[in-house]
């Protein structure tokens, strides 16, 4: 079984064919294909191509499932005895995408 690790948006992330995960907010339409060309590894059962910094050539096409929103985070300030208190919430936006296919 063949992986990758590919990079969006500002993040890392190894992937195989099928894995279905969610990677920071993409600017295409459900059910759109989307392919990956910054490539940083390549992994073919125990032969393993590493770019320098990107594989030449390489890609990863996956298909956009869904966009959504992610849990709420608290983000809390406070400082005692000082009457400081600051609450704010935050939910970041996400695209779920399924891996098709793996070009080396």
């Amino acid at each position: 079984m063949s992986y990758a690790v590919i990079k969006t948006g500002g993040k890392q992330y190894r992937v195989m064919q099928g894995e279905v995960l969610r990677v920071e907010l993409l600017t295409a339409d459900v059910d759109a294909t989307v392919t990956f060309d910054q490539v940083l590894l390549v992994g073919e059962g125990e032969s393993i191509t590493v770019g320098a910094p990107l594989v030449a050539g390489a890609t990863v096409s996956a298909k956009v499932r869904a966009h959504g929103r992610a849990d709420k985070i608290r983000i809390v300030k406070f400082r005692r005895r000082k009457h400081y208190k600051r609450t704010q919430g935050h939910r970041q936006h996400y695209t779920e995408i399924e891996i098709t296919g793996i070009n080396a």
